[in-house]
Formats: C-alpha cells, structure tokens, sequence
C-alpha cells in the first residue's frame, strides 16, 4: 500500500514539534469512513543497547525498532495478514515524539500490506497528546486513512472514573492553548471491572465512532484484539520466534 511523502524524519526533537504542529492541520475529527471491510492493529518493539550519545548532548539508545501489523476481516475479526518490519533507531526517547521514533518502521511494514485496511487501531495515543498530534494521528495523516489511538496508560488529561460495566466510558480532559477544557478523548471499559483503555482519534473518525469501534474489537479482554495481536506478533519476533503461517503465508 502507498503512502504520502509528508516530510523527513531525520530531524532534531525541536523540528519534530513543529512537524507536529504543522500536520495537525491535516488531521480530520470528524467521520469520514470508507465502507469498513479490513481494520488492522499496529505496534512496536524495541531492541535497545548501551546508550550512546546523540546530538547536542540528548541520549539516544542504539538498537532497532521492530514493528507488527495485523489485518484482518471486519466485523469477523478473521485474520487474513500479517507483516513486520525492522529497521535501526534513529530517533533518541524524548516523551510526546514517539512517532519520531516509531513511525518510520510502522510505515515500512504497513508497504508490505497486500491489502489496504480502511481503519487502523495504534497502540499508542491519537488527539490526547500535549500538541493533539500523537502516533495515531501521524499514521493516520501519512497514510491518509482512518485511525484511532488506544493506549494502555494516561499520557495527559484527567479524568473520571467509568462504569465497572464493558462500554462505559469517562470523558479524558485537558486544557487547550486557549486556556480553556477540552475533550481530547475517551477512558474506556472494554470488558466488565478491567482497568480501562485510554481511546482517542488518530484521523477521519469522530470520538464518539472511535468508542464504538473499539468496542465492536474488543473480545473480552482488557486489549482490544487487533492491537494486543500485534503486540503479541512483535513481541515474538524480538524473542526470535518462528512466524506463524496464515493461509498459507508466511508472516513477514
């Protein structure tokens, strides 16, 4: 699958903000769904080494990242590919530019889809980011496609406490640059009494269509199944795992 040529990812972590900045233009709150016949999960692993120095004195580890994306037949949850990617870490940690990071990986394996998905589900955040422009957000703008954030703990906001019951749902809040509250995504139930998901928008979805598609792949567990698949797939792969074959395909 194709994807757009944005801008460059060799860059300083004060350019990677104005990136940032400069893409939330782009990136869309409102529904604008394709007819959803293929959603995937996508995630990241990391091999990391001894630290070593990096630019103007921030570390960085050397390593590699290892990426994971699941496809799969929607609404069945029938899967039907699997591919990865492995490339050197070229971006040091720095907290709010993991897409830095993580996303030039994730764009390598989502090429070697042989189909394209029409929604994606990121194991990371979306809108509910410090500059509303997280990891589902980048993949989403880049590859033009819908995309939601689920992130397994707070990166910013507050928030209530939802219902113990699988569905419900607190608003998480933070403050905009106008000072002012704003809903910038969910905290989710996605089975019964299990510690909520943190769901927001990555692009071309509405948050209140993103809790129900979350909810419409969650299947018991506290992960929704296409991201807890792709953790699962990079993890194996950092363990030096055999890959799985599927129909006859082996998983890249």
């Amino acid at each position: 699958m194709k994807a757009l040529a944005l801008h460059r990812w060799n860059v300083t972590p004060v350019e990677a903000r104005e990136i940032q900045i400069a893409l939330r233009e782009r990136m869309e709150r409102e529904d604008r769904l394709p007819s959803i016949r293929y959603v995937a999960g996508a995630d990241v692993a990391f091999e990391q080494s001894a630290p070593i120095t990096w630019k103007r004195g921030l570390r960085n580890s050397s390593g590699r990242a290892i990426a994971g994306v699941v496809l799969y037949r929607f609404p069945e949850l029938e899967e039907v590919e699997r591919v990865s990617a492995v490339r050197p870490l070229r971006f040091p940690y720095v907290p709010g530019l993991l897409s830095f990071r993580e996303a030039p990986t994730l764009l390598a394996a989502f090429a070697r889809l042989r189909r394209q998905p029409d929604l994606i589900f990121v194991d990371g955040h979306g809108y509910a980011h410090p500059r509303r422009f997280g990891i589902a957000c980048h993949l989403g703008v880049w590859l033009d496609l819908p995309a939601i954030g689920v992130a397994k703990s707070l990166l910013i906001g507050t928030h209530g406490e939802p219902g113990r019951k699988a569905g419900s749902w607190a608003p998480l809040r933070a403050l905009n640059q106008a000072n002012e509250s704003e809903t910038i995504g969910a905290v989710l139930r996605t089975a019964d009494s299990v510690r909520p998901v943190f769901v927001s928008q990555g692009h071309r979805i509405s948050l209140e269509t993103a809790i129900e598609l979350v909810m419409g792949v969650a299947d018991g567990y506290r992960i929704p199944r296409p991201t807890r698949d792709a953790d699962h797939f990079v993890g194996a792969i950092k363990r030096g795992e055999s890959p799985r074959v599927i129909r006859g395909t082996v998983a890249k």
